[in-house]
C-alpha cells in the first residue's frame, strides 16, 4: 500500500497537515500521522515506531521544529541517526521547521487572513519581517500579536492549512517540507509500477 507516515513533535503539526495533505496527495495515496507529547517524546520512541510499522512500502518524515537549537544540521544529523537505528533507515526523510511550525504561518498570510477572519493581514507579508519569516526567533509569539490572539496552536493549525499555499518559497522549511512529500509521493508511485 502507498503511504506516508509522519511523525510529529506535536499536535498542531498533525492538525495543519489533515488539512494541508488531502489538497497535497495524489489520490491512492494514503497517510498515517503520528504525534508525540513534544521533542524529547518523539526522540524517545522514534525509533521503536519506525521499526514496529507494518507497511513494508511505507515512508517517513519526521517533522520536528527546530526552536532554540543552535545548529540545525546537527539537530537533523541527530534526528537521521536514529533513524539509522530501524531497518528502514532508507525510507526515512527529516524536516526542520525553523524555527516553529508558525514560520510556516507567516510566510503566508493570507491563509492565516482567510483562516481565522482578521482582516488585513495579507498586505502585511511585504514589511521586512514577514518576507524571511525563518529568520524570527519566535514565530508563535509573532502570530499571537499579529492575529491579536485569535490564533489556537491545534484550531488554528488545521484552519490555516486548508488555505497554505503549496508553492510558497518565502519560508524555506515550508517549501523543503512539501518538496519532501512531493518527491517521497513520486518514488512509492514508481515502487508500484
Amino acid at each position: 500500500m502507498r503511504e506516508l507516515v509522519f511523525l510529529l513533535e506535536e499536535r498542531s503539526a498533525k492538525a495543519m497537515l489533515e488539512s494541508l495533505l488531502p489538497r497535497l496527495l495524489q489520490s491512492g495515496t494514503g497517510y498515517r500521522l503520528v504525534h508525540f507529547e513534544g521533542k524529547q517524546d518523539l526522540e524517545k520512541q522514534l525509533v521503536t515506531k519506525i521499526r514496529a510499522y507494518q507497511n513494508q512500502q511505507a515512508r517517513f518524515i519526521v517533522l520536528r521544529d527546530q526552536d532554540s537549537h543552535p545548529d540545525c544540521i546537527q539537530l537533523k544529523r541527530r534526528l537521521l541517526d536514529l533513524c539509522a537505528q530501524t531497518t528502514k533507515a532508507e525510507r526515512c526523510l527529516v524536516r526542520l521547521a525553523c524555527t516553529e511550525l508558525e514560520t510556516f504561518y507567516l510566510a503566508d498570510l493570507q491563509a492565516v487572513e482567510t483562516a481565522l477572519s482578521v482582516t488585513g493581514l495579507a498586505r502585511q507579508q511585504q514589511s521586512k519581517k514577514f518576507r524571511k519569516p525563518d529568520d524570527l526567533g519566535n514565530p508563535s509569539h509573532e502570530l499571537r500579536a499579529l492575529t491579536r490572539g485569535r490564533y489556537e496552536k491545534v484550531a488554528g493549525s488545521r484552519a490555516i492549512g486548508q488555505h497554505l499555499d503549496l508553492d510558497n518559497e518565502r519560508s524555506p522549511s515550508f517549501h523543503n517540507l512539501v518538496a519532501a512529500i512531493r518527491r517521497l509521493e513520486i518514488e512509492l508511485i514508481k515502487d508500484e509500477a
